[in-house]
């Protein structure tokens, strides 16, 4: 029989050619990690043009990326070159093809321009002046995550699904003016055809006469309003094929819907299931991990992995005293693999969060490995880090007109540029009070507005207390000799304190949080990071001068071109869609990999993240446990992520200490909310977990007496957990 397929499906596995050749009912292609679904739509595109006889205009296949959709159909067209017209597009540039064919019907100029993010923020801020530029953005980026979840203006949900204060009336004012520029932003390319097509009939009626079939990949990663959009197009005679994979929807924080890919079955009728399960990319040994991780999810369909290279060497676990031990162990493998033939490139080394990529920019450049980060820019280059870095060279220099510029108005204190350049001018003309001295200039400003003044003079009431902190400047040459011993031995606080305070006092800490609230960044942990990084120095003017030497120089080891050859520095978000040899997963401690707060479908999908992290590995994976961490300055003990307690220890093997997951365990029993019972004090319920160190887990817990107290698990064993019905 597969002699007699044309030579581009005898290819094809067997799920694969089932998939390809699947016609009638409406598809759902589950493709799992390295099984080759790209081949598979693109084949499909192909074979439905050239041997079903569709015509091309009428097939419509969206994706999430240019790249991803410029390699569809390029792949589709090696096989048949008339899929060239078939509408193969992002799901954002069919929403711009479809506005201007029907602009009029929406009174839009068919020549509208489609504002970016940075537009939309100058937009913001021309609606409401008052706004700093940063405040803009953050208002801009709550705007497109409410267009994203389909939420209007007046939506009941709006503020319960994002935290923006007043979020309805700053969103339909931005409304109003965005509608006087006959312009568009990213967020309407989808919202806007989705309200056209489900008011206009005429208009729905033609798009289901012209698009027959409807293809979507990458169908996890997609969001509310794309959903909407899908189901606006699809007619009753469409045939609706969407590839994806359950398991690897890890984007919730940009608004991804991972209910779209389990709930397709039920909104689109009839819909058959096809399993793509043959890994081509790794060993059976990494796979059968991997699969071990996501069986503890609810809210998935089902697959197993099979993979086409068996054997392969078992995962490696290894307990790690702390991070430093961790960069050793990394390197070593690094050294390991290059004796065996191996290069630089075959290695990735994943993280959690971009802070974790600062203690490895400090130490591979200093064995001599090149490395690369991908998806972010290097640790001090990041914004809110250099932010506190001007901050902290102010006060180490009051002279230093750079991070003076920086840092006084960030956040916004009302202090203008012709207020920002008064001062400057003040501290440096000939005959100035107190030259070069832009603090002692900025105290005595005479800036144009009271608001400028006040900002002005409390930044710089703000410095006092930071230099009176750091000690005396008068001293600092007697300091010198101090700097290298440690925060105790100077009996005075380590230098992390004082700039864990800095960056709270002169509000960065607050200003970043903010964006991560509304974009779901990572700033405020590089803030923690970077707070780590000055534990080593004492909290004076001396270890301060140090730390940012020190911080200058790590910067300029990593400066160099490392070239193509590489190791890879990578979050766990940013490895989907790639692959390596060799995989290093760090990190993997309890409230970091998972954080404590995370449950219900915020920890489905750190489970779906571990997944695909563990899948990017082709020959070797490894992934790294550390006892105790520094956090925010201080060394902290850390149990074992609960997801090590979930794996079968037959699946891998143990390097270094002793490792216990007893407490891993009982952090994925006990959680906030859950009822209990103790045979003295009666029913209760949890109302906070804590890490415990070696004690594993705390509970604080509020009996039906009124009477709140805290228990140990792992010591306490008249604590009984209750189902839910028997709570109270």
């Amino acid at each position: 029989m597969a002699n007699e397929l044309p030579g581009y499906l005898s290819e094809l596995n067997p799920e694969q050619l089932e998939a390809v050749m699947h016609s009638g009912s409406n598809l759902l292609i589950l493709a799992g990690a390295g099984s080759g679904k790209t081949r598979v739509i693109t084949t499909k595109i192909a074979y439905l043009i050239r041997e079903k006889g569709i015509a091309p205009e009428s097939i419509l296949a969206v994706t999430f990326t240019n790249k991803a959709a410029q390699e569809m159909q390029e792949r589709a067209c090696r096989i048949e070159p008339s899929a060239e017209r078939a509408n193969m597009r992002t799901f954002h540039s069919f929403g711009a093809w479809f506005l201007r064919r029907n602009a009029a019907a929406i009174k839009l100029d068919r020549n509208f321009t489609i504002y970016d993010s940075d537009d939309s923020t100058v937009l913001a801020r021309a609606a409401f002046p008052d706004l700093t530029r940063p405040e803009a953005a953050r208002l801009a980026q709550a705007i497109a995550r409410a267009k994203d979840y389909s939420l209007a203006p007046d939506s009941a949900e709006l503020e319960k699904r994002i935290a923006y204060r007043n979020l309805g009336r700053f969103y339909s004012e931005y409304e109003r003016k965005l509608k006087q520029t006959g312009n568009v932003d990213f967020g309407d390319l989808i919202s806007l055809p989705v309200k056209l097509l489900q008011s206009e009939p005429v208009i729905r009626n033609r798009m289901h006469e012209r698009l027959k079939i409807i293809l979507v990949d990458e169908y996890q990663d997609s969001n509310n309003a794309q959903f909407e959009l899908l189901k606006a197009l699809a007619g009753p005679g469409s045939y609706v094929c969407v590839v994806g994979d359950d398991d690897q929807s890890i984007y919730r924080f940009r608004g991804a819907e991972v209910k779209n890919i389990l709930g397709f079955p039920d909104i689109f009728p009839d819909t058959k299931i096809v399993r793509l399960e043959r890994n081509y990319r790794s060993y059976q040994s990494i796979l059968d991990l991997a699969s071990s991780v996501v069986a503890h999810n609810e809210g998935r369909l089902g697959k197993t992995l099979i993979a086409t290279r068996q054997g392969g060497k078992k995962p490696v676990l290894a307990v790690l005293q702390d991070q430093d031990e961790e960069c050793a162990y990394c390197i070593r493998l690094i050294d390991a693999h290059l004796r065996s033939g191996g290069s630089f490139s075959d290695i990735a080394i994943l993280y959690r969060t971009n802070a974790q990529s600062l203690a490895f920019e400090r130490s591979l450049p200093v064995a001599g490995i090149p490395y690369r980060l991908v998806g972010t820019v290097r640790f001090y280059e990041r914004e809110e880090v250099k932010d506190a870095l001007a901050l902290l060279a102010l006060a180490s220099n009051p002279r230093d007109e750079v991070a003076f510029r920086r840092i006084i108005n960030k956040p916004a204190r009302g202090i203008g540029e012709a207020s920002m350049e008064a001062v400057i001018e003040a501290a440096n003309r000939d005959n100035s009070l107190f030259p070069g001295d832009l603090l002692a200039a900025a105290m005595e400003a005479d800036a144009r507005s009271a608001k400028a003044r006040s900002g002005l003079k409390s930044f710089a009431m703000l410095m006092d207390k930071l230099a009176a902190r750091l000690g005396d400047p008068e001293n600092a040459l007697e300091q010198d000799e101090e700097y290298n011993e440690t925060p105790e031995r100077n009996n005075g606080p380590a230098l992390s304190e004082i700039v864990e305070g800095a960056i709270r006092d002169f509000g960065i800490l607050d200003y970043h949080k903010s964006q991560d609230a509304i974009a779901g960044s990572q700033k405020t942990a590089n803030l923690d990071e970077l707070v780590n990084a000055a534990s080593d120095y004492p909290g004076t003017r001396a270890g301060l001068a140090a730390f940012l030497e020190a911080v200058e120089l790590d910067r300029a080891l990593s400066q160099g071109d490392q070239g193509s050859d590489s190791i890879t520095l990578i979050t766990m978000h940013n490895t989907k869609g790639l692959e390596f040899p060799v995989v290093i997963i760090t990190g993997m401690e309890q409230g970091l990999f998972p954080r404590e707060d995370e449950e219900g479908e915020e920890l489905e999908e750190q489970r779906r993240l571990f997944y695909v992290a563990i899948t990017r590995a082709k020959n070797e994976l490894f992934l790294t446990y550390c006892r105790r961490r520094l956090f925010r300055g201080k060394i902290t003990d850390y149990q074992p992520s609960r997801f090590l307690a979930e794996l079968p220890s037959k699946l891998y093997t143990v390097f270094g200490g002793k490792l216990d997951l007893s407490a891993a365990a009982a952090a994925g029993r006990w959680k906030a909310g859950r009822p209990v019972y103790h045979d003295e004090h009666g029913y209760g319920r949890i109302i906070k977990v804590s890490p415990a160190g070696e004690a594993g887990v705390c509970l604080m817990v509020r009996f039906e007496n009124g009477r709140s107290l805290q228990f140990f698990p792992k010591f306490t064993k008249k604590l009984e957990l209750l189902g839910e019905q028997e709570g109270l």
